[in-house]
């Protein structure tokens, strides 16, 4: 039987949420027009605003999970319904009941490893900063230039701690004063807001918030776009503004005022995916680019659905810690697009896409469609110009 949320309460969630989204919205369907899961099933954001109005949310369906919040939607709507604060709402109203469809339920385990040990990959506090051993890393004090703050999957995913890694050593070339927190360092929170669990957030805000102050960081430094994304937009609701730069911004930094040398050529052809948390919700869509052009050898050619209309990997809004099934995975299109303009490397800057791309690579490699050939290799940025410097 399927659970309808009652009316008050969901429309009261909303409503604090939405504004004035219900009297805005007047179902013209351009958001469904430009979400991604409609290229693989089919989805109607327009029908859960509908819905919603109404207090006729079915919140034990697969539907109000499916968002991954790349804000296509938002950049599309005539009216300015912002459809993400929304769905986040219902999310919030089915987290505080429990009800989870069975796609959902692996994000409980995540959760509770955030809580008991600061990150959803069920890796040890105290393991926290192992990726860097090895490397010149300094713990990070007062008066350092920057502080770098890797993230969760950089910090405990082997795949993303080479990107850790990478970007340690182009600081390091580049002579840059800078250290790591270490232990001390927590998930940022931005996903589990996404996915409706605004107390945990705020709880992490705050330790994370206290953390920066107590150590007297005032510019960090990050690997993933997410990070990025909450430090400099949502973390602001609680008094404070750090300086944020993202490592594709900081190389270009480097690379302009001649602290960082690009010496070796690289001779393949790339293509550069945008993801949602760097582009659309932040604007950043240039300096990696000019990162990437100033590569010696490096031919630039871009993907169909990039910049502002880039193809979502599917990672966003919590549901990188979510079971989607092959068929349904935006990454696996994103691949395809890379395949079609014959790039050698996809190269992004973000943990999340790297891992789905890194899953799709895999899915391609294990396809029996022949035609499939010559799959790129995936590349964050930073590593691109680590075999350069």
């Amino acid at each position: 039987m399927e659970t309808v949320a009652p009316f008050k309460e969901v429309l009261d969630e909303i409503k604090e949420a939405g504004g004035a989204a219900f009297k805005l919205c007047y179902q013209c369907g351009l958001c469904d027009t430009v979400c991604p899961w409609n290229k693989v099933i089919d989805f109607s954001i327009r029908k859960i605003i509908r819905q919603a109005t109404f207090g006729l949310t079915e919140i034990e369906g697969e539907d109000i999970w499916r968002c991954t919040t790349c804000g296509r939607c938002v950049q599309q709507c005539p009216r300015g319904v912002n459809q993400i604060e929304i769905g986040v709402s219902l999310r919030r109203f089915a987290s505080e009941y429990e009800v989870f469809p069975a796609s959902v339920k692996p994000m409980r385990t995540a959760r509770a490893s955030i809580i008991s040990e600061g990150n959803p990959l069920q890796g040890e506090r105290n393991k926290r900063a192992d990726w860097a051993n090895g490397l010149s890393v300094k713990t990070f004090t007062e008066g350092m230039e920057i502080l770098y703050f890797p993230g969760c999957y950089p910090s405990y995913d082997p795949r993303m701690q080479k990107v850790a890694r990478a970007t340690v050593n182009f600081l390091n070339r580049a002579g840059v004063d800078f250290g790591i927190l270490g232990s001390k360092e927590n998930c940022c929170g931005e996903s589990i807001r996404k996915l409706g669990d605004e107390e945990l957030f705020r709880h992490l805000a705050r330790e994370n918030i206290k953390t920066f102050i107590d150590n007297g960081v005032k510019k960090i430094l990050v690997s993933s776009p997410h990070c990025y994304h909450t430090f400099k937009n949502e973390y602001p609701e609680f008094m404070v503004n750090f300086e944020l730069v993202h490592s594709s911004q900081y190389l270009f930094e480097l690379i302009d005022a001649g602290r960082l040398e690009l010496n070796k050529e690289y001779g393949k052809k790339v293509t550069y995916h945008d993801p949602c948390y760097l582009g659309r919700h932040n604007g950043i869509y240039d300096e990696p680019r000019e990162v990437l052009k100033k590569v010696p050898g490096l031919e630039l050619d871009e993907m169909p659905d990039f910049r502002e209309n880039s193809l979502c990997c599917g990672g966003g809004g919590g549901r990188i810690w979510m079971d989607t099934p092959k068929g349904e995975r935006f990454s696996d299109l994103r691949l395809e697009q890379a395949i079609g303009v014959g790039a050698e490397v996809l190269v992004t800057c973000c943990p999340y896409c790297i891992t789905n791309f890194e899953d799709s690579r895999l899915t391609l490699e294990d396809s029996e469609d022949t035609e499939i050939k010559d799959i790129p290799e995936i590349k964050d940025i930073t590593e691109i110009i680590q075999e350069v410097i």
